[in-house]
């Protein structure tokens, strides 16, 4: 249904830390690896935070929705308690806080139109974002989503509203066959889209982690983790984050604890992902591996279950549409 029509997702599980005030984007930037003065207002841009030592604090997406004012969409962690404690040693003119906004995710081909029913001709380019208003219903709307599909975030910024917002999404929707899902699995995994704390946690950089590299931006300015990451970089790494691809029957079940990975008898790492895609016919994920088996093709065996083990090879990620032209669509 995700690939062929529309669908509708209940994300309120996730929050919002809000940067604001007259540092705020000195600030923000002290955050993350990305450069944020190349940021421009109402852009949005995958933003991993980063440790002291390079590790990886938690990838969310930030929308820059003023001059001075700065979203970071999370899911599972306490980065807006981290960017408290940077914030406090910082001595900048900043106000971190956690509002009341709550997000919906409105994902597959049909999106666009029933979007354009809802709020108009809306012309956001993939990555970018706005401010809008459903019948007095508070809104800020982004061209991103967890799926490589077609798609938007609404992000609801009048709790009271919840229903009323859902409601109507639905009603618009009926015409191009909605369907409430949850988080589709299969096709975030296709498109190369990681779940922080299940595929990398604090203990990971993005070096590590297979397309995160490109998002260590060079720049002047400093931020937390800028020196660990430079000599990460001259030095290298010893493991890498790649896809998987295991062979047999299909998996019925998605992965829940992670499976060990072996080479030649020799456990070398471990599967943090993996399911069965519909579209691709076969089983795909994400394993840990040693640098000098992160190559596509690679063999490997996984251990779904004590004792038994299936044939697998690494595989390059995404596992299809790697230009993004999908989403951008």
């Amino acid at each position: 249904h995700l690939l062929e029509h529309v669908t509708l997702w209940d994300v309120g599980a996730e929050h919002i830390v809000e940067i604001s005030g007259r540092d705020a984007e000195a600030f923000t930037n002290l955050l993350t690896c990305r450069d944020l003065t190349k940021c421009a207002v109402w852009q949005c841009k995958y933003a991993p935070l980063i440790a002291e030592d390079g590790g990886i604090v938690n990838d969310p997406v930030l929308l820059r929705i003023d001059q001075d004012r700065f979203w970071l969409a999370l899911a599972d962690s306490d980065a807006g308690l981290w960017a408290r404690g940077i914030g406090w040693r910082s001595g900048m003119d900043v106000d971190i806080t956690e509002p009341e906004v709550y997000p919906v995710q409105v994902q597959g081909p049909k999106a666009k139109g029933l979007m354009t029913d809802l709020f108009g001709e809306l012309d956001l380019r993939y990555y970018w974002c706005t401010e809008a208003d459903l019948d007095g219903i508070p809104v800020v709307i982004s061209r991103t989503g967890w799926t490589g599909e077609i798609g938007y975030e609404v992000y609801l910024r009048d709790p009271a509203r919840g229903d009323e917002l859902w409601e109507r999404i639905m009603d618009a929707g009926r015409p191009y066959e909605i369907r409430p899902i949850a988080p589709c699995e299969a096709r975030r995994i296709e498109a190369g889209i990681f779940n922080y704390r299940s595929d990398m946690t604090l203990d990971n950089n993005p070096f590590e982690v297979t397309g995160l590299e490109r998002l260590v931006e060079e720049q002047d300015a400093e931020y937390v983790g800028k020196a660990a990451l430079e000599r990460i970089r001259m030095e290298g790494v010893r493991r890498r984050l790649v896809g998987v691809e295991m062979e047999g029957d299909a998996l019925d079940w998605e992965l829940t604890e992670v499976w060990p990975a072996y080479s030649r008898g020799v456990r070398v790492g471990r599967v943090t992902d993996m399911i069965w895609s519909p579209r691709l016919e076969r089983n795909i994920g994400y394993v840990w591996v040693p640098t000098e088996l992160a190559s596509p093709g690679s063999p490997l065996e996984v251990e779904p279950e004590p004792g038994t083990r299936r044939e697998a090879r690494t595989a390059a990620i995404p596992f299809l549409d790697p230009s993004k032209r999908i989403p951008a669509a």
